[in-house]
């Protein structure tokens, strides 16, 4: 047998570990159609690649995959290794500090190992694209660490904030979860000092130490809704809901996450809750879309749309 066909085998073997806790060598056999001492060369080839096959002897005794002291090779389909290298691209220009280095370093390790053809294809991808992102925050890959293991281990987080008096102030907090949309990162926790639940801004966080206080979980909201609830309401002196004569899913594919928010409604319509700091420019940006739109609230918006249409009719004529 040729070295590609025990190539494929070896990883249809490994395919197998994956799929359950324990095979015994004579299912293994049957599934690869060799024989058991096919099975026993294979995971010798396994263990010489870093992957720790365990063996168990006597009846019922076979094989297991267990947690490897050190990072095996990668064995990715073609679907895999060109997503993981565009993934990988993409991340090279992500808000993570560090984690652009790193994607590009993980990056050139994958173009190595690639055959020939996948780099080409890989390469075409990259050739042909080009991205168009805004400036973000970057945040550092500690604080991002040093939260997820207080989500993870419910201890108290506490850090320094601006309030609005635009002065640090020291805050305690059971964090939940962290959220990120755009450009951003934010963390949804409760506020041990004010007695509710708030979101705050990773860029914003200074100082930031997990403390020994262990909290018991409490019931809250939905992370990523209230996240967005907060984003799209809170920072503007305007709230205003619109019933578009649309389906949400049309209205979410030309306005963010962080913009405004969808829901639905009946009949072909649904609700967009959209904040703004000036009504004539949120007239401006809702006509845009293009949709049979009815204004719920506010009225004044209702009289700032009518000014849009007078101006536009006078330009027109």
């Amino acid at each position: 047998m040729n070295v590609e066909a025990t190539t494929e085998r070896v990883l249809r073997l490994l395919g197998l570990l994956q799929r359950r806790p324990s095979w015994t060598a004579a299912d293994l056999a049957a599934e690869l159609g060799v024989t058991d001492r096919s099975v026993r060369r294979d995971v010798e080839r396994l263990r010489a690649l870093g992957y720790p096959v365990h063996a168990t002897a006597g009846v019922g005794g076979g094989y297991r995959l267990g947690a490897g002291t050190r990072l095996p090779p990668l064995l990715l389909d073609d679907e895999e290794a060109i997503a993981t290298a565009v993934s990988l691209r993409m991340a090279s220009g992500g808000t993570v500090a560090g984690a652009g280095d790193a994607a590009l370093r993980a990056l050139a390790k994958l173009d190595q190992v690639m055959p020939p053809r996948l780099r080409a294809e890989v390469r075409a991808v990259h050739g042909a694209t080009d991205t168009l992102v805004g400036p973000g925050v970057q945040i550092d890959a500690e604080l991002l660490v040093t939260l997820a293991r207080a989500c993870r281990d419910a201890v108290r987080v506490r850090f320094r904030y601006p309030g609005r008096d635009g002065g640090d102030r020291e805050r305690t907090v059971e964090p939940v979860r962290m959220v990120a949309t755009g450009r951003r990162w934010y963390l949804m926790a409760w506020d041990a000092d004010r007695d509710g639940w708030r979101t705050f801004r990773l860029d914003r966080m200074r100082e930031a130490v997990a403390t020994t206080w262990r909290f018991r979980p409490r019931e809250h909201p939905d992370p990523a809704a209230y996240v967005q609830r907060a984003v799209t309401e809170a920072p503007y002196r305007h709230l205003a809901r619109i019933r578009v004569h649309a389906g949400p899913d049309e209205v979410r594919a030309l306005v963010p996450p962080q913009v405004g928010r969808v829901e639905d409604d009946h009949d072909g319509w649904c609700v967009l809750v959209v904040g703004g700091a000036d009504l004539d420019a949120l007239a401006v940006h809702v006509a845009r879309l293009g949709f049979e739109m009815k204004v719920l609230e506010p009225a004044a918006l209702r009289e700032a749309a009518a000014r849009l249409a007078r101006r536009l009719a006078a330009l027109a004529g």
